[in-house]
């Protein structure tokens, strides 16, 4: 059965956030909200995690899952930015937003595309996210929670609980999280691409 976690919105309990955090480091698999979606996220270096939710998400070896980072100096550490793309992805940040760019080599080889070695990353601007992060000290390899099946992710915490008690180990619950899923920002080539139109304007990218 998942543990079940009530997180103030705003003012997230630094008890809460430290017991799930320590869950996320013995190999917990967690749903979690984002600034956009719940979202599914577990360490970079759980393999089984990343089993865990490609099953429950069905997903083939071409997704692209996200590194959730807390801040663009984390977010260096994991992929290569030139000058340019450093700008425009710095300024778009945090928010809703998912940028693909070439992996650096603390990247494991299984969370990168199989041909183009590129990964997604995010920092993304809400509070408990964000918590969470500061006090795991490390990205969290994570993807949106949509279920096979359903039309949009899932918005309330007991109701992911419900459906995803057997495979869940955790669930973080701060109030609804929107239907709305981040903007996708290819940058791999060096100029953006929009693949995906979502929460962030991808005004800024066209």
């Amino acid at each position: 059965m998942a543990k079940y976690f009530d997180v103030h919105p705003e003012s997230p309990q630094p008890r809460t956030i430290s017991t799930v955090a320590a869950s996320l480091r013995s190999g917990a698999l967690v749903a979690y909200p984002t600034d956009s979606c719940f979202a599914l996220g577990c360490q970079l270096d759980n393999r089984d995690g990343l089993e865990r939710i490609r099953s429950i998400r069905r997903l083939d070896e071409r997704h692209h899952f996200t590194l959730m980072c807390e801040d663009f100096a984390q977010l260096g550490q994991f992929v290569q930015l030139d000058n340019n793309v450093f700008r425009a992805v710095k300024a778009a940040t945090p928010g809703s937003y998912t940028f693909i760019l070439p992996a650096t080599k603390e990247v494991p080889r299984r969370l990168m595309h199989p041909k183009k070695k590129t990964v997604g990353v995010r920092i993304p601007d809400h509070a408990v996210t964000r918590a969470l992060l500061a006090e795991l000290g490390e990205p969290l390899l994570s993807s949106t929670l949509v279920l096979p099946g359903d039309d949009e992710p899932m918005t309330q915490g007991w109701e992911i609980k419900e459906r995803l008690d057997h495979v869940l180990d955790a669930v973080v619950d701060s109030g609804d999280c929107g239907t709305e899923m981040t903007t996708v920002v290819d940058f791999s080539s060096g100029t953006p691409e929009i693949v995906r139109r979502g929460a962030g304007d991808p005004a800024r990218f066209e």
